[in-house]
């Protein structure tokens, strides 16, 4: 134990012990030299309350908050406080954000429950109760499974859990929580199985049944989501909950105007409802009905300022500006301690955008700097743990290791994998691809992913690639096709546009020998830094650090030229700024890799109607720009950490290509 925690540890006694004004005095000594502390600002806070000053305490938590934005309990206190000073209104909201974090705390429960109460909300406060007394009346291990999540101490909390179902192997709700776990670690097949398995023991649960159709929508099989979404809302017609999942689900199978449907009747309920339009403007950008889903996003912050995710979803456009009273709004939204931890992640991804914009961008990078710290403080991402990664691939995988295993594998030539980095162009090469009329676009597909994953558990990853015999190769490239079949339509190949399959061009090699792969190669610092002002939903935490980015870009770079030297000719590298320079003759080389005539419909890609689910999806339906070739030197005085990790893959043109 540190000598640090060792003095909060004693001061965190006095409190117990009822020594208010003493503790008080060694927390505010110890903040002189420690100011930024978020435990020593907690204990603070409640010492002050317990001494009968809660407006003092709120102000210590407004500096919390703005620390540690997830800190559950700071909504908690904060809560309290309010509570004590008299506005009811202002604790309800706090309790409720700090649930929304930590659903284990038993102290906002009740401090709901007794304001409710207080408001004669009979019906709202016997929910609370109810919610109280399911959490009381689960076992302890598993109480302490969910406060380890919501200290995103996963590992942690899987063995725990892990544990108490041995013990016992029917808990369901230890099956659920165990399945949140693996979804939160990227173990996707694992939480189905959990979640199919808890639900056979209690059908009826509906909590079960909701978190299994999100796990099926995770793992990209969208048809057995949506049958299981209107299962669920067959079974309670007008539960708005449900119909607002049967809608999600059926944008996932592309059928927007009946997820449109659902969410106009969920919004003749609750009337701008913030979460329901976000989605409803979601589903009209997919469709390429952007004008629409602008006016969309503008009502939710017309209603909601506070939303983070509307105004995210206007600067994702990439083409919209925002206006002098939406700019402003956004900043007093993000200097509010109380707006939630990933609505001001949101807000300041989108106050940098309008930022640059404006060309103030030693501004803009601060909010980039800040939007990509509040993900990286979430993060488990090591860069070290990637690099020895990516170091076990080069030496499981060499040319030996492919020439014993040749001729294994699936004999199909349907997928043509475009893969690298992110923000290098993919988007664009599959719209170009998906313009041909023997190719169909898809998504960035997780199956090749998921499979690495299960191989990892299994026998770790890569080492378990040596002990996939033949007919274990041939079945996986099968499962490979069949799997992804539910994306596809009539032509006879298909686009797989997941970045990160570049870490597993051997597994593919492996069960897919006749596969193409294309390589999206952009420029370093273009790609970098395009990728770190970029919020992804999820699966690119390097991205929230400069030389995290750096160092990934080589260790990419690096393994593949260990693919070009073990499996030459396999792969086809795509500069992104050949495509800009010289768009047909680019076309004419990706074409002729995959084995199929030149279209002009391939040029024209701007004018293929398709559903396009990445951030770039106005740009691609645009004609091709330079605009963002060079955008990165506009922050080039912010960026040392990410050159200094490029190191030697810096040498570049005079134009930013790479030479």
């Amino acid at each position: 134990m540190s000598d640090n925690q060792s003095v909060l540890d004693a001061i965190k006694d006095k409190l117990t012990q009822g020594h208010i004004l003493s503790a008080i005095a060694d927390l505010e000594e110890y903040l002189v030299g420690a100011p930024e502390n978020t435990q020593a600002l907690y204990l603070l806070a409640v010492a002050l309350r317990f001494k009968g000053e809660p407006s003092l305490a709120l102000v210590t938590l407004d500096r919390l908050k703005r620390l540690s934005a997830s800190h559950s309990r700071a909504y908690q206190e904060t809560g309290h406080c309010h509570r004590d000073i008299g506005d009811q209104t202002a604790a309800l909201q706090a309790y409720q954000r700090a649930l929304q974090l930590n659903p284990a705390l038993e102290g906002a429960l009740r401090g709901q429950w007794s304001v409710l109460n207080a408001q004669r909300k009979e019906r709202s406060a016997l929910q609370v109760k109810l919610q109280l007394e399911r959490l009381l009346a689960l076992p302890k291990p598993l109480r302490s499974v969910m406060e380890l999540m919501a200290q995103n101490k996963l590992v942690k909390a899987e063995t725990l859990c892990r544990q108490f179902l041995l013990e016992h192997p029917r808990h369901v709700e230890g099956m659920r929580l165990l399945a949140d776990v693996a979804v939160r670690l990227g173990v996707l097949d694992d939480a189905e199985f959990l979640l199919e398995s808890a639900l056979a023991f209690d059908p009826s649960n509906q909590q079960v049944h909701m978190d299994y159709v999100q796990v099926l929508r995770k793992r990209q099989k969208f048809s057995a989501a949506l049958s299981q979404a209107k299962s669920l809302l067959a079974s309670a017609p007008n539960n708005l909950q449900f119909r607002s999942l049967c809608a999600v689900e059926y944008m996932q199978t592309g059928a927007y105007e009946q997820a449109l449907t659902l969410l106009d009747d969920v919004l003749v309920h609750l009337p701008n409802d913030p979460i329901t339009l976000t989605t409803k403007g979601h589903a009209l950008k997919t469709s390429g009905r952007g004008d629409a889903a602008v006016d969309i996003y503008r009502q939710v912050n017309l209603h909601h300022p506070e939303h983070g995710e509307a105004y995210h979803a206007l600067a994702n456009l990439k083409t919209y500006v925002f206006s002098d009273a939406e700019f402003e709004q956004m900043q007093v939204q993000a200097s509010n301690p109380n707006v939630g931890y990933l609505d001001r992640v949101y807000l300041n991804f989108a106050i940098a955008k309008a930022c640059e914009d404006k060309q103030e961008y030693a501004l803009a990078f601060e909010h980039y700097e800040r939007g990509n710290r509040f993900k990286k403080n979430q993060s488990r991402y090591s860069a070290d743990r990637m690099e020895e990664e990516f170091e076990a691939i080069k030496a499981m995988c060499d040319a030996a290791f492919f020439a014993r295993r040749a001729g294994q594998g699936a004999p199909a030539s349907d997928p043509i994998f475009v893969l690298g980095m992110p923000r290098a162009g993919s988007t664009l090469l599959e719209q170009i691809l998906s313009s041909h009329s023997q190719i169909d676009g898809t998504l960035e597909l997780p199956n090749i992913i998921s499979l690495s994953q299960k191989l990892r558990r299994s026998g770790g990853y890569p080492q378990a690639l040596a002990s996939l015999d033949e007919d274990r190769l041939q079945a996986l490239g099968g499962e490979y096709i069949e799997s992804t079949r539910i994306h596809r339509e009539s032509a006879p190949f298909f686009v797989d546009k997941m970045p990160n399959n570049f870490r597993h061009i051997g597994l593919i090699k492996l069960i897919l020998p006749n596969a193409k792969i294309i390589d999206a190669r952009r420029s370093p610092m273009a790609c970098c830094f395009s990728g770190y002002k970029q919020l992804f939903a999820e699966g690119q935490e390097f991205s929230y650090d400069l030389e995290d980015l750096g160092r990934y870009y080589r260790g990419y770079v690096d393994l593949m030229d260990h693919w070009d030297s073990v499996l030459p000719g396999f792969v086809l590298r795509v500069n992104h700024e050949d495509v800009v320079d010289d768009l047909e003759g680019q076309v004419r080389r990706v074409l002729a890799f995959c084995g199929l005539p030149f279209e002009s419909s391939c040029v024209q890609f701007h004018k293929t109607k398709r559903n396009v689910r990445t951030p770039s999806s106005e740009q691609v339906r645009q004609p091709i720009f330079r605009d963002s070739v060079a955008q990165w030197r506009n922050f080039q005085p912010w960026l040392a950490p990410l050159e200094r990790a490029l190191g030697p893959l810096l040498e570049v043109s005079n134009t930013g290509t790479q030479t």
